[in-house]
């Protein structure tokens, strides 16, 4: 687990705190619908900002699925995608892993897994979210990812443990024609830019201790200098049709020390070319125990009008995604645990700003989806898993997403009529047989 579920004492679903507003509640005074109708009027059809449609084409709601860790893989990125969700952030990825090769560069899901590439139909625009301790080596990773490490592991390590800077300063394309022929062929070096993640988005935000104490995620709070030297090298290792934007929380404690060293990176941000910050609206300290604050988000927004901002923390339903934008008045807002199990969150939102009645799902719908997941996901684990041939590798994959799908079942419980005993039943599923048992038993046609 990571930085959006290991907090083991993490509150659970609760209002966050907007002074001036109310208390955020189904009962707070902002017309979740309203705010819908007033985005669309302002803005158009799906209600975005058109400077975030200008950035990243195809992103155009005002919502998008945070990078969750353990969670937010291909398939649950799909599913999303399948129910409206417009842009999705891959969980955080640590550098040190994307260089070394292997399996942590797989689990930025670019493969051949249907069409789950970046650029790929269904999952695109896709948003690849590092993290880690040292320049050169965030930057190199960042390279690797936009590249699709269509290079040897050896040439990007070369790039962060040699002399990165004359690499860097040459336009991606020219990289791409440095690489010996038998590494990449010319017309993957010239369709790569288009195959690939529309941003590179920089954690500054991660609470967990293993994460803080090496100096990553939300540490480099507490060293501004050093978070913007982080994202420096990787805004210059980049070409500039891929954007950079940085997730952070809204101070590393609530000392007024710490609220000028977060705008310290906040500013810097914005001054080097980053296209937008998500702030999430605790503190580092704080993880995910409280309410989190929007006031500061809000405060954030008009201190600086000209800038595209997201804010993140305490959306839970689709009236919290339209009651952030208004109290806020950030370009939109970053739903995390209040996707796990419900990607209908995205298709409600869809529906308000379509003039619609917000669609809760029948359980036919649950069941579709549900079977759908665990489809996805053991197609995506099938590439984790060993195996001397096919059936044993895929009959390996099923039984180790029957495990990991636990933890989705249990969630999805929660919209289903008797959703306590669909509960207890997904959380002894093993395989996709016990799976598909529980769908029949539980979410059978009426």
């Amino acid at each position: 687990m990571g930085c959006e579920t290991s907090s083991k004492n993490a509150t659970g679903p609760t209002p966050a705190i907007a002074p001036g507003g109310g208390r955020v509640a189904p009962a707070g005074d902002l017309d979740p619908r309203r705010v819908a109708q007033q985005l669309v009027e302002r803005f158009g059809d799906g209600g975005m900002d058109p400077r975030v449609r200008e950035l990243v084409p195809g992103f155009d709601a005002p919502f998008f699925q945070a990078g969750l860790a353990g969670y937010s893989d291909a398939a649950m990125r799909i599913v999303a995608r399948r129910h409206g969700c417009p842009f999705c952030v891959t969980e955080a990825l640590l550098d040190r892993a994307l260089l070394g090769g292997g399996k942590g560069f797989v689990k930025a899901d670019l493969g051949d897994v249907a069409d789950n590439v970046p650029g790929g139909d269904e999952d695109h625009p896709l948003a690849g979210q590092i993290m880690g301790s040292e320049p050169a080596e965030m930057a190199a990773a960042a390279v690797k990812m936009v590249e699709q490490a269509r290079r040897e592991a050896v040439a990007y390590r070369d790039i962060a443990y040699t002399d990165p800077v004359p690499f860097m300063a040459k336009p991606v394309k020219e990289r791409l024609r440095d690489v010996p022929d038998h590494d990449l062929d010319t017309h993957a070096r010239l369709e790569t830019i288009e195959q690939t993640f529309a941003t590179i988005d920089v954690n500054l935000a991660c609470p967990v201790k293993k994460i803080s104490s090496k100096a990553r995620g939300g540490h480099w709070l507490r060293e501004p200098e050093g978070a913007i030297r982080i994202l420096e090298a990787v805004r210059e290792a980049l070409p500039p049709e891929i954007a950079v934007t940085v997730k952070m929380r809204r101070a590393f404690d609530e000392t007024p020390e710490a609220r000028e060293r977060f705008l310290r990176v906040f500013d810097a941000a914005y001054d080097m070319g980053c296209a937008w910050v998500t702030v999430h609206g605790r503190t580092v300290e704080q993880k995910y125990v409280g309410p989190s604050r929007w006031d500061p988000i809000r405060e954030l927004v008009q201190r600086s009008p000209e800038r595209v901002i997201f804010g993140s923390g305490d959306v839970w339903t689709w009236e919290d995604i339209f009651r952030m934008v208004g109290y806020t008045g950030v370009s939109g807002a970053s739903v995390a645990r209040g996707c796990i199990g419900n990607p209908w969150i995205f298709r409600q939102a869809r529906d308000v700003l379509e003039g619609r009645h917000p669609r809760s799902p029948s359980v036919q719908e649950q069941k579709q989806v549900l079977l759908e997941h665990f489809e996805l996901a053991v197609a995506v684990n099938e590439r984790w898993v060993r195996g001397k041939t096919a059936s044993v590798k895929h009959e390996r994959a099923e039984r180790f997403t029957g495990k990991t799908m636990r933890k989705f079942g249990i969630r999805f419980a929660e919209h289903h009529p008797r959703g306590d005993e669909v509960r207890k039943a997904f959380i002894r599923v093993e395989t996709l047989d016990d799976w598909r048992g529980v769908l029949e038993e539980w979410y059978a046609e009426a």
